[in-house]
């Protein structure tokens, strides 16, 4: 089955800015995530919205698939990789059509292992502040039996007599240009160029089994949603001694009740009484890092912006702190005791309006407007 375009996937136009990106891969995140949404195709969703993100949010790489799409242009060809029983670059095209003259590739060289992925789930707190944790991945070790020969201790392995330890098989064809040779991996020894005639009885001859492996792992303060972590050797073993591969530990943040966040910054409504507002007064203003007081000015209106410096998030790359914004959001009350409305309707007439006078006045001021006055 063929991919999605990355931009169908996300929702968006070729020309979504960055910002349109990031946001888009955290409501469908959040929408998607398996610890979240157990609709039975959620897990695969999400993968495919994380593959999206990455690429369209790295510059270079959006480059490279704005131009070639899905394939690859720095791999062979189609976009993919080498590939044992195909083509794998010009190397290859020049062993098929000319028998040889390429170098080969020694199948007991050393081999890194492969890299592994831990979806980690984290409370906004524990995004902002970081924390250690210990986790469990399942992944491949080399089983302890045979030290990962796939052999059972005491007996020989062999060297394979169809393709003498090379790992591949050369196979003679008839084309229209002469005859050639193609070189394939060899099926009797899976490209090893051995032969493990007593297996070990536990591994199966594999060399490795599947283990659960603790691991402890130190989250930096200022992780944002979708930001991955690199834990360097914890991913699958090497092949033939080759160095272990890395695991990449992915992070979905949950939301706050309270507090959004936007890059290391913090955002706030504050609600404030009509009083507060008209005569001024010092609040406390909750923010991660505990209480602040903050001086309201007499005559505030609704949606005044307040900056609370510092009081943000730490940069993820030890760049500072973030600031916490506050909108002042004046509160109107919905019951009034009779009291009550009487010393507001004093107000108005104090002020030289009464509440229908305002009205009119507004009324009047369209009335202008529209005919021009």
């Amino acid at each position: 089955m063929s991919k999605r375009d990355y931009y169908e996937v996300l929702g968006l136009s070729k020309g979504a800015s960055k910002d349109e990106i990031k946001k888009a891969y955290r409501k469908l995140s959040k929408k998607y995530h398996p610890d979240i949404n157990k609709e039975a195709n959620a897990s695969e969703k999400f993968k495919e919205i994380s593959e999206a993100y990455e690429t369209l949010s790295d510059d270079q790489k959006r480059a490279n698939y704005d131009q070639f799409g899905h394939s690859d242009p720095t791999q062979g060809f189609g976009g993919g990789g080498f590939n044992a029983s195909g083509f794998g670059g010009f190397e290859d095209i020049f062993n098929t059509f000319f028998g040889g003259g390429g170098r080969r590739r020694d199948p007991n060289a050393p081999r890194q292992g492969a890299d592994l992925q831990y979806t980690m789930g984290l409370s906004f707190e524990e995004a902002v502040f970081g924390k250690e944790t210990d986790i469990e991945i399942p992944r491949e070790e080399n089983c302890d039996t045979c030290k990962g020969t796939g052999a059972k201790p005491g007996s020989k392995i062999e060297t394979c007599s169809h393709c003498h330890g090379s790992g591949q098989l050369n196979i003679e064809q008839n084309t229209p240009f002469g005859k050639i040779v193609n070189r394939r991996v060899c099926h009797h020894c899976n490209g090893t160029g051995k032969f493990i005639k007593e297996k070990c009885r536990t591994c199966a001859g594999a060399g490795k089994v599947k283990k659960r492996r603790k691991i402890h792992v130190k989250i930096p303060a200022g992780i944002d949603d979708g930001q991955q972590m690199r834990v360097s050797g914890q991913g699958e073993p090497g092949i033939n001694g080759g160095p272990p591969g890395d695991l990449f530990v992915v992070f979905h943040v949950r939301e706050h009740e309270f507090f959004e966040r936007d890059g290391d910054d913090i955002y706030f409504e504050m609600p404030i009484t009509f009083v507060q507002a008209a005569l001024g007064d010092e609040i406390e203003v909750p923010t991660l890092h505990g209480k602040v007081k903050l001086k309201i000015p007499a005559g505030t209106q609704t949606n005044t912006k307040f900056r609370l410096k510092g009081k943000g998030v730490p940069n993820v790359r030890g760049y500072g702190v973030g600031d916490q914004h506050l909108h002042v959001k004046i509160i109107t009350p919905t019951k009034l005791t009779e009291k009550q409305k009487q010393l507001l309707r004093e107000f108005a007439e104090i002020s030289g309006q009464t509440p229908d006078e305002q009205h009119q006045s507004f009324f009047d001021k369209i009335k202008r407007k529209v005919k021009g006055d």
